[in-house]
C-alpha cells in the first residue's frame, strides 16, 4: 500500500531529520512529536543530504520500515549525516550549508527490466549476496536511459554491468515520495 502524506507531514519529517542532526551536533536531546496519521505507518525511507552547492554529503535508508515514519527517518538522518563511509561525519559549522531530502519508498515489486521507467521507478537488484539500490530520481539528476540506470544499478551491487540480463539476478522496482527542504 503506497502512503500519502501532506505537506505539513512531510515539513514535519523533514524537521525530525533536521532536529536529529543538529541535536546530536550541539549535545542537546531532541524528542520529535508523537506520530498521527500517516505518520504511524511504516515504510523504506532514505534520507539524503546535499551542499547547497548540490554536492551529495551523505545517503542512508532502510529498505522496509521496522517503526513509523518519524522513528525511521530519525534513525536514517543520523546514519547518513555520520555513518555514510563515503563521507566523513558531517560537522557543526556545516549545518546551515546543508539540504535534507527524504524518500519514502514504496513496497518493492518483482519486476521485467523492460518495466522500469527511469524517473519514476528505483530500482533494487540482487543476485545472491550482492545487492544494490538506487533511487527513482538518481536516473533523472545523472540523466540516465534505462539501460543506463539498470547498469549502474547492477555496478552499485558490486556486479558487473548487464547482470540484469542474467537470469539469477533479481530486479525489483519501487517509486518514492520525494521532497526536500528545497521543495516544501
Amino acid at each position: 500500500m503506497e502512503i500519502v502524506l501532506t505537506e505539513e507531514e512531510k515539513k514535519t519529517l523533514l524537521q525530525v531529520a533536521r532536529q536529529s542532526v543538529t541535536s546530536i551536533l550541539e549535545g542537546t536531546t531532541f524528542t520529535h512529536p508523537t506520530p498521527t496519521g500517516n505518520l504511524l505507518s511504516k515504510a523504506g525511507v532514505f534520507v539524503t543530504i546535499h551542499t547547497t552547492k548540490g554536492s551529495l554529503r551523505g545517503c542512508i535508508g532502510q529498505l522496509f520500515g521496522k517503526a513509523n515514519l518519524m522513528d525511521t527517518v530519525k534513525e536514517v538522518a543520523i546514519s547518513s549525516a555520520f555513518h555514510d563511509p563515503r563521507f566523513s561525519p558531517v560537522k557543526r559549522e556545516e549545518l546551515n550549508d546543508l539540504v535534507f531530502e527524504i524518500s519514502i519508498l514504496s513496497p518493492f515489486r518483482l519486476a521485467n527490466p523492460e518495466e522500469v521507467v527511469p524517473g519514476t521507478h528505483g530500482i533494487y537488484v540482487k543476485n545472491g549476496y550482492f545487492s544494490g539500490l538506487l533511487l527513482p530520481q538518481v536516473a533523472t539528476e545523472q540523466g540516465w536511459n534505462r539501460i543506463q540506470f539498470l547498469d549502474h544499478g547492477c555496478m552499485k551491487a558490486g556486479l558487473p554491468v548487464g547482470c540484469w540480463q542474467d537470469p539469477h539476478t533479481e530486479l525489483y522496482i519501487f517509486t518514492a515520495i520525494v521532497f526536500s527542504e528545497q521543495t516544501t
